[in-house]
């Protein structure tokens, strides 16, 4: 089992490899002298950036400085760190809010952390948990970010998603550069 802790983290960013219409999506954790790069979903990305405004726009109003503003964090307009191996594919992301420290915690997870509380206490059939069974088969990533950080992360995660293949204007599905079968014109191209 691998966890890696990044409480400060020198820089945690949403980015991208491939063209458009065919990326994939990455999140990266960085501190000088690690590096850890998960896979995730493009809606992962779009969901988590838009839970990010939404807590902070609750319980840290004040702090959340957009990104290039006076007192705000820099914006990151930087690619993502090269070279680099996806770490692992991201199952679960998790949020909170650590009023004692204000600051964000985002957790992103290769299994279900539900599950695995359920079943370590439940040995498998060699008398082994599924933990000591596979040691290495569960991956976590725990980031801490200040408000600043988070509202630049947030920032660039949504322009990231939006940088994506335009909407169709009938159906609202993805338009490919040569059109798309479009189901609201009887499936003729648009």
């Amino acid at each position: 089992m691998t966890f890696q802790d990044f409480d400060p983290v020198a820089r945690f960013v949403a980015g991208t490899v491939g063209p458009v219409g065919n990326r994939t999506f990455y999140l990266q954790a960085t501190d000088g002298k690690r590096v850890v790069t998960v896979a995730v979903e493009k809606q992962q990305v779009s969901v988590l950036a838009d839970r990010v405004n939404d807590v902070l726009d609750q319980l840290a109003p004040t702090s959340a400085i957009e990104p290039g503003q006076p007192g705000g964090a820099p914006e990151d307009t930087a690619p993502l760190e090269t070279p680099f191996e996806e770490d692992w594919r991201v199952q679960t992301l998790s949020l909170a809010w650590d009023e004692d420290r204000q600051r964000l915690v985002i957790e992103c997870h290769d299994h279900d952390p539900d599950e695995v509380a359920s079943e370590e206490g439940e040995p498998g059939a060699a008398g082994l948990t599924d933990l000591e069974a596979s040691p290495f088969t569960r991956n976590s990533l725990r980031v801490s970010l200040d408000p600043a950080q988070a509202r630049a992360f947030a920032r660039r995660s949504l322009s990231i998603v939006a940088a994506g293949r335009p909407p169709c204007p009938f159906c609202g599905g993805p338009l490919d550069p040569t059109g798309h079968i479009c189901p609201r014109a009887n499936g003729y191209r648009r």
